[in-house]
């Protein structure tokens, strides 16, 4: 058995799980998800619980068995906690800020770049250099952010750009050997 798999997935109150055949759809205070499962796999809704059972010992429905397991739990997560990341902006004049439903990054192009938020994410920008991005499901979290962050992804070199809270850049020494006033001596 999957270690992961064979856990069962605890149903908080204020959650309601509905199965329809390879379906499963969650709802909470934080929305609605809806996802469609691979169909060998069994789910069944039992005392406060939603356990995900395997065909089979097959490499692939073990494998199957802790992937629908986890995206239960981060359906069930979601609607009734939230997910959330946060992007820090790092160099001189990087900034960020919300225009109605887009946010706005000045990060050292000649233009400001505007990035339209998707329906079922907010983006809060609580200081110009920090960017909050939540939403009920953990995929379109990580999506949005990885969008933005590659707006201007950090660079090893100087160490700026847009990156995750608490991320640390391997830096890279520089080019070696210009000396001062080595050229004009000749």
């Amino acid at each position: 058995m999957s270690r992961i798999g064979k856990l069962p997935v605890k149903i908080p109150n204020g959650v309601t799980v509905r199965l329809d055949d390879h379906t499963i759809s969650v709802k909470g205070g934080r929305g609605e998800l809806s996802r469609s499962l691979h169909p060998e796999m069994k789910l069944a809704v039992k005392d406060d619980a939603v356990l995900v059972e395997r065909p089979s010992e097959s490499k692939q429905h073990r494998s199957l068995h802790g992937l629908t397991r986890t995206l239960v739990y981060n359906m069930i997560e979601g609607v009734s906690k939230g997910f959330e990341k946060q992007l820090e902006l790092v160099g001189v004049g990087y900034r960020a800020s919300r225009q109605g439903e887009a946010l706005v990054l000045n990060v050292g192009y000649s233009h400001p770049v505007r990035y339209q938020v998707p329906a079922g994410i907010t983006v809060e920008v609580p200081e110009p250099t920090k960017i909050i991005v939540r939403g009920a499901s953990k995929e379109a979290v990580g999506q949005v952010t990885a969008e933005i962050r590659k707006v201007r992804p950090p660079e090893p070199y100087k160490g700026k750009g847009i990156m995750n809270k608490g991320e640390r850049i391997r830096r890279k020494a520089g080019k070696t050997g210009k000396t001062a006033g080595a050229g004009a001596a000749r």
